[in-house]
Parts: structure tokens; sequence; C-alpha cells
């Protein structure tokens, strides 16, 4: 007696009706190889990719999407430090608790050697005597500052003055 099965359906009849040879995978043509499987993580997005706007919005915020501004890749922006007399006004004790700023006899001494001191606004007005050690100084912050007693002591001797400008 043989142990072989007397009759077995043929791989067509067997993959007729719902879903014919597709195994739950929607065509024939889709899980064969990688080509289908999309890519990983935030692969295939790009710029426009609509399947996942909600998930860069999210990660990334807005300002992802749309063009960026009108410069090219040449031009360098202008990465100098500044700050404005009002700001440093405000920070004063902080800049003491740091150590960038003393106080002394003469007044409030305050090391800001990286940055350009801006001044505010015109209806601002200082209130303490302050001495600045900076970089760079506009001419009318610079007028300010004499102006409450103090003064700016610039590491390159610069001062914009408006008549040079």
């Amino acid at each position: 007696m043989s142990l072989r099965k007397t009759k077995k359906r043929k791989k067509a009849s067997r993959m007729h009706g719902k879903g014919a040879g597709t195994h739950g995978w929607g065509a024939r043509k889709k899980h064969k190889k990688s080509g289908h499987r999309g890519g990983k993580g935030m692969a295939g997005t790009g710029k426009r990719a609509d399947q996942k706007k909600t998930l860069i919005n999210k990660l990334y915020g807005h300002g992802y999407f749309g063009k960026q501004g009108i410069t090219s890749k040449g031009t360098e922006r202008d990465k100098r430090a500044r700050i404005n007399l009002e700001k440093i006004e405000l920070n004063i004790e902080g800049f003491i608790k740091k150590g960038i700023a003393k106080k002394t006899e003469k007044g409030i001494e305050i090391n800001l050697q990286d940055y350009k001191i801006l001044d505010s606004s015109k209806e601002y007005s200082l209130k303490n005597k302050l001495i600045i050690k900076a970089k760079e100084a506009s001419a009318s912050a610079s007028e300010k500052v004499k102006k409450a007693g103090g003064e700016i002591i610039l590491s390159k001797n610069k001062v914009k003055n408006k008549e040079s400008a």
C-alpha cells in the first residue's frame, strides 16, 4: 500500500477566488522584492510628501514647506553678536551673578568684548553709570552712555559715525 496522495489539487485551482494568489497584499506585483516595501523613517518624503505632512509638521514645525528666502547660498548672513543698552541695563544683576559685570566706584563695569553695543530707542534713557568693554558700538549708543556719565571702551576702536556712512 502506497502512502502517496492519490489526487493533489493543482495550484491554479487553489488560487481561485478572493485574493487570488495575493495572500493579503492586494496585487500580485506587490510583496515581491524590496522595491515595494518603502523606505525607513523619513525616506522618500522630500518637500512634497503629502502622506507625511502631518508627521513633518509635528516633528519639524512650520517653515519646513515652501520657500525659505531669497538669499543665495553664497551670501553669508551677518552673525555678529549685538546687544541693546536697554537689555544690558535690565540684565545687570544677571551679569553680576555670572561674573561678567562688577560694581566699582566709577560705576558698573561690564565686559562684553564679543558684542556690538546698540542704542535701544530714542525714548529710553540710561539710569546707571555704565563702563562697557565691547568690540563695536554705534555712535548713538556711545552718546547715550556718555550722557549718563559712563563710557564704552572699544577693543578695535570702532565707532560708527553717521557722517562717514
